[in-house]
């Protein structure tokens, strides 16, 4: 080892961080947090506890130690295979930039990219129905400052179907609260978008700035913690817990969900595809890149699922005869052959 070899390392860190990510591919501040925490833990992981991450030089970073890492995160820290992949992700991209700077470490960034993502499985999107998103709703203790701002939160994540990070970063001044009220998002790639909002929801978000003496034409953070600060991402989620928790008094099936602030979102596409909206108005709505992504919520509609049953014929009729099914036996048998 050498401090050459371990400046390289460093270097290339530093432009990862300092010009790649932000001036030329221009990432979102919650992009570069994920990247930076991930090649941290692997920095760490790799040095150990006997060595310092700052001493590692590039030819440690080998395949066989990053597929230890990957390992470790499922088996070690408990991580879901997508987050093995968010990592992994990181790791990519810093090898890719790392390749390009500096090609004497190219074959070493190839291999690197040829570590696979796993595949993971496609599970129920977990959302609350209109019923379940009145009671959470109801269960808020609107006679507190904490219980008026969490109705307000909670209100407006259902009313835009919005991500955590674009709440939690919002200011007065994107908001339009005269008719036809509408709040304005900026979201990933930093694209921004207007989503309208329902008569109520504005009214509350009126009443709840004129309580912080907050002029909606002000760019001031609309969402605070007890000290005066942004809330986090982790504060709403919190927030959403402990109103789910109250809420299963009056609503038992919310005990079989396992809920989290992008539940909120899916809830959103959801209601919004049941009201009859056409996929690509949703798509705009949610701030979806592609309309692929917003396809996934017809799979997952158990409600539109069970309206097509109903259109259709069913099998076996009343009298017990099954329905006319016509088939090729030869075809059949030698499918059954195969």
């Amino acid at each position: 080892m050498n401090a050459t070899s371990a400046s390289v390392l460093a270097s290339a860190l530093r432009g990862f961080f300092a010009d790649y990510l932000p001036r030329q591919r221009a990432l979102s501040p919650h992009t570069l947090h994920s990247y930076r925490d991930s090649l941290k833990l692997l920095l760490r992981f790799v040095a150990g506890k006997k060595r310092d991450p700052s001493a590692l030089t590039v030819e440690q970073l080998t395949v066989s130690q990053i597929l230890a890492f990957l390992e470790h995160l499922e088996t070690g820290r408990r991580n879901q295979a997508c987050t093995r992949n968010v990592r992994l992700t990181a790791i990519h991209s810093f090898f890719r930039y790392l390749g390009s700077v500096y090609p004497e470490h190219l074959e070493q960034a190839q291999r690197v990219l040829s570590i696979p993502f796993k595949r993971v499985a496609t599970r129920e999107i977990q959302h609350l129905d209109l019923a379940e998103i009145q009671a959470v709703l109801k269960s808020i203790d609107r006679s507190t400052q904490d219980g008026h701002r969490d109705l307000v939160l909670l209100s407006l994540m259902f009313n835009t179907g919005a991500r955590v990070s674009e709440i939690v970063g919002l200011k007065a001044s994107d908001l339009r609260l005269l008719p036809p009220a509408s709040v304005l998002f900026r979201g990933k790639g930093r694209k921004e978008r207007v989503c309208p909002l329902w008569p109520e929801t504005a009214n509350l978000i009126r009443k709840f700035l004129e309580e912080l003496g907050v002029h909606p034409d002000r760019p001031e953070t609309i969402f605070r913690n007890h000290w005066g600060r942004a809330l986090t991402r982790f504060g709403v989620r919190l927030i959403l817990r402990k109103h789910v928790r109250q809420a299963t008094s009056n609503m038992p099936s919310l005990k079989q969900k396992r809920l989290h602030p992008h539940s909120a979102r899916h809830s959103t596409a959801l209601h919004l595809l049941r009201a009859g909206i056409d996929l690509s108005t949703i798509a705009h709505w949610l701030g979806h890149a592609s309309i692929n992504t917003t396809n996934k919520y017809l799979a997952f509609d158990l409600e539109a699922k069970r309206t097509a049953l109903s259109k259709t014929k069913p099998l076996v009729h009343p009298n017990g005869k099954a329905g006319a099914w016509r088939h090729d036996s030869k075809l059949i048998a030698w499918l059954e052959a195969l």
